[in-house]
């Protein structure tokens, strides 16, 4: 029955993606908003059809230009906070060679960064600069890899490039830009707790595969995952973007400990 849930999930999946993918592809050469908009509506069902089920508190400001900063755990995440509001994410150079996964990427205007040249980092804030001056949301995970849903790893300073630009450009990326942290955790499987050392069955890190990966967790049935998110922070409150990164690290790790337990706070589920 297991294997039975899963084939009937992938096959509906394919089912429904490939035949909006050209839709998402016309949606980004006619009409911007749209082509944002579109993903988020489409990821909210991919998250009802995976059996995904959402807490979230807080939401994310829809009036003014937000870099999002959240931690990172599985290729889930993406689906997850992409059902939350209209963004699109930064992700490692690696994935933009990724097979199918690639394409889903690129129409929802993921920004592909080459962390080891510098060059690239510096073209990649510019793009998410660029993306935030005219008013969009973007996500990045700040630990630069995902960790195994226990833990918040150390955030790196560099990824807050855009937010926090040196040099001649040091006052191009603050004005106007307000920061707001994202907290995920997945918390039940079937309607029971994740504990301690069942998080990492839900976790995709280290050098695992993402298709076994995925495969794995399309037969265990469905998932519940809290997201905190915090209120937005003006950028130019900071004097810099490891001051920028120390306050969005301490408000994440504060937010998953209470995820991870809770003390009876009020969180909607998304529907």
């Amino acid at each position: 029955m297991r294997k039975l849930r899963a084939v009937i999930i992938l096959l509906l999946f394919m089912t429904f993606t490939v035949p909006l993918m050209p839709v998402q592809l016309v949606l980004r050469h006619v009409n911007t908003r749209w082509a944002r908009a579109f993903p988020h509506w489409y990821h909210r069902q991919v998250c009802r059809l995976l059996g995904v089920r959402i807490h979230c508190q807080g939401k994310v400001a829809d009036d003014r230009p937000v870099l999002l900063i959240s931690n990172h755990i599985s290729w889930l995440d993406i689906p997850v906070l992409s059902a939350l509001a209209p963004v699109s994410f930064v992700a490692k150079a690696e994935v933009a060679s990724w097979p199918f996964i690639s394409w889903l990427a690129k129409l929802q205007n993921t920004i592909f960064v080459n962390r080891e040249q510098r060059r690239s980092a510096r073209d990649s804030a510019s793009e998410i600069t660029a993306r935030l001056r005219d008013g969009g949301h973007v996500v990045i995970f700040a630990e630069g890899t995902s960790s195994d849903g226990n833990r918040v790893l150390p955030f790196m300073t560099s990824l807050f490039a855009a937010a926090k630009p040196r040099g001649k450009d040091a006052r191009a990326g603050e004005d106007g830009f307000y920061m707001q942290t994202m907290a995920i955790g997945y918390t039940h499987q079937q309607g029971l707790p994740l504990g301690r050392r069942g998080r990492p069955f839900v976790a995709w890190y280290g050098d695992m595969e993402i298709a076994s990966h995925a495969w794995k967790l399309l037969k265990c049935g469905p998932l519940d995952v809290s997201v905190h998110i915090g209120e937005p922070v003006k950028v130019d409150a900071f004097a810099g973007r490891k001051e920028l990164a120390r306050f969005a690290e301490d408000q994440v790790r504060q937010a998953v400990a209470d995820i991870l337990a809770p003390r009876n706070k009020s969180i909607a589920a998304v529907s």
